[in-house]
């Protein structure tokens, strides 16, 4: 496993991605901003930004290793020209969800809302990466990035929104669904 990445998500003027629209889910919104620019590693932040979300790749949670395995079988990597299409989704969780044990929060991610399984389905279509941030103090725990071609879009949002009909997503207090695309 590589060592993890720091990820700057800035958000102002500019940047490759337009941010089409910024939808409150759950809870408090983000400020509307045009651009998204995405930096990674211990870049400096961008005066003049909007607003700015860090997050931090990580090894695998939640995880067994045949799902491990089966993730790493079908996902494509990030940046293919034609995922001309992304979504940033922040969530942040209820304490409620971390005065859990590990094995209870894995319990109600897989075992009961199956994450890993409908995300399964909808490989190597959408791409994802997750950012851990709850251990930077950011308003979010979560930050997850997703890149998909426009004709996936469909494929995309049943995905989302079946997610978010699981019981995983009553721990949920804070979300925010960020929409964009390439030029």
């Amino acid at each position: 496993m590589p060592p993890p990445l720091l990820v700057h998500f800035i958000a102002g003027t500019a940047g490759p991605w337009r941010i089409d629209r910024i939808d409150a889910v759950t809870g408090e919104s983000l400020a509307l901003a045009d651009r998204l620019a995405i930096e990674e590693g211990a870049a400096a932040p961008v005066s003049g930004s909007t607003w700015i979300l860090r997050g931090t790749t990580s090894n695998t949670r939640y995880t067994q290793r045949a799902e491990v395995d089966a993730l790493s079988a079908v996902q494509q990597g990030l940046g293919r020209p034609l995922a001309t299409r992304a979504a940033l989704i922040p969530i942040r969780k209820t304490e409620a969800w971390w005065a859990l044990a590990q094995d209870e929060r894995r319990a109600i991610f897989e075992e009961q809302s199956r994450h890993i399984a409908i995300g399964l389905q909808y490989l190597p279509g959408v791409a994802r990466r997750l950012h851990h941030a709850r251990e930077l103090g950011g308003p979010f725990d979560f930050l997850t990035w997703f890149e998909y071609a426009p004709g996936d879009a469909p494929a995309f949002e049943d995905m989302v929104s079946r997610l978010r009909d699981t019981p995983e997503w009553r721990y949920v207090d804070r979300e925010v669904d960020i929409r964009l695309e390439r030029w």
